[in-house]
């Protein structure tokens, strides 16, 4: 990559166009991603009949589209759209855009409607830093055949404040929050109040990313009792000049 980069950050500089762009990230996909360039790296490949700049393939399954923008273009998330919609039709969960020095790896998640989150960006500079690297890593050919990648967004989803938001707001962790202060300040917090005290933990950006709290409770199975029942009996009628019983 130390080799590569240097041209990569020309291109920026001399703001090359996108075909220009295409062509070195070529080079750093099969010199520094370790793909083959003549069985997994597709340009120009269809998918439902839409061109996409690159489509990286392993044993002939597509991993991920690439959208490739001029070097000297500044991304942005609306960047992504053409290549998200291509994906959403061909069902690839993973999308990339890059400008050679900007790096964004989103997923797309199929299930009620389709999701597609931000999993890292990075940015490459004459300064090489560790984290970029582990983060480019996380592409390279072995790490993907591995689903690396796929651990990695699996982490961080389950990290987010959504989710984490949900874990914290259940009854249970809400009833061990409560055990705790009563033991430690000798004092008994109501639900209601605990849960507006975490809420001012966070940020109104964190509040916005939970979306609305609600305390998730967890109903507790009744394991299902079969009691014997006795027989009914029916009355026995009389002979005939008794009144038979009433019928409903």
């Amino acid at each position: 990559m130390r080799r590569l980069l240097p041209h990569l950050l020309q291109a920026q500089a001399e703001n090359l166009n996108e075909a220009d762009t295409v062509q070195r990230l070529i080079k750093v996909f099969e010199e520094v991603l370790g793909y083959d360039p003549m069985a997994e790296i597709s340009r120009e490949s269809q998918i439902k009949g839409k061109f996409v700049d690159v489509t990286i393939k392993i044993d002939g399954v597509t991993r991920f589209l690439v959208e490739v923008k001029a070097a000297g273009v500044a991304l942005r998330d609306r960047h992504a759209e053409q290549a998200r919609g291509y994906a959403a039709q061909g069902n690839v969960p993973w999308v990339l855009l890059t400008n050679g020095t900007a790096w964004i790896l989103y997923h797309l998640t199929f299930e009620e409607g389709i999701e597609f989150d931000r999993v890292f960006s990075l940015e490459l500079t004459s300064d090489l830093d560790d984290d970029a690297c582990a983060l480019l890593a996380l592409l390279h050919r072995d790490s993907v055949r591995r689903e690396l990648h796929e651990e990695f967004w699996r982490r961080k989803s389950a990290l987010s404040p959504e989710n984490l938001g949900r874990a914290l707001f259940t009854e249970s962790v809400l009833r061990l929050l409560r055990r705790e202060i009563r033991r430690v300040h000798g004092i008994f917090v109501d639900e209601d109040s605990l849960v507006s005290g975490l809420k001012g933990l966070f940020s109104v950006e964190v509040r916005e990313q939970m979306g609305p709290v609600k305390v998730r409770r967890y109903r507790k199975r009744m394991k299902a009792t079969t009691e014997e029942t006795p027989p009914t009996s029916t009355p026995p009628v009389g002979d005939g000049d008794s009144t038979p019983p009433e019928t409903a």
